[in-house]
C-alpha cells in the first residue's frame, strides 16, 4: 500500500480514538457533582479509556483502537451535608470520583493528540495533491 495512504489510515484511527476519549472526558466532567438517586446511593463513577494497537491487514499498518471504556474503582469523595437529599443517615453525601484537574489535563492531551493527527492528514493530503499536480504538468 502507498505510504501516504497508510499514513492517512493511521491518523484517521488516531482521530477516532481521541474523539472517543474526548467524549468520555466530557461525560466525566458533566457528572462531576452528581449524586446518587436515593440517600446513601452511589453516584456516577468516573470512566476511563484504554487503547490498543490493531493491525489493519488491508493497509498493512498498525492503528490505534479503543480497547475498553472502563470504570475507575477509586473511592468516592464524601462531604458532610445533612440537608442534601442524597445524604445518608449520618448526613454524608457521596460525590463522584472525578477530579476536575485530572479531567482537564486529559482533555488537553486528547485535544493535542487529535490536532496532531489532523495535521498529519492535512500534510499527507497536500503531498498527494502535489504528486497529482506534478503528474498533470509532466503530461
Amino acid at each position: 500500500m502507498d505510504p501516504l495512504v497508510a499514513s492517512l489510515k493511521i491518523s484517521a484511527s488516531g482521530l477516532e480514538a481521541q474523539s472517543s476519549r474526548l467524549r468520555v472526558v466530557s461525560e466525566n466532567l458533566a457528572n462531576a457533582r452528581s449524586t446518587g438517586d436515593t440517600p446513601g446511593a452511589d453516584p456516577y463513577r468516573r470512566k476511563t479509556v484504554s487503547f490498543t494497537q490493531e493491525l489493519d491487514r488491508a493497509a498493512g499498518v498498525d492503528t490505534v483502537e479503543i480497547k475498553k471504556i472502563g470504570l475507575d474503582r477509586s473511592d468516592f469523595r464524601t462531604e458532610y451535608d445533612p440537608g442534601n437529599p442524597a445524604a445518608d443517615a449520618n448526613g454524608v453525601v457521596k460525590y463522584p470520583n472525578v477530579n476536575i484537574l485530572v479531567e482537564m489535563a486529559d482533555m488537553r492531551e486528547a485535544n493535542r493528540s487529535y490536532e496532531a493527527n489532523l495535521q498529519s492528514i492535512r500534510q499527507a493530503r497536500d503531498l498527494i495533491n502535489s504528486t497529482i499536480d506534478l503528474l498533470r504538468s509532466s503530461s
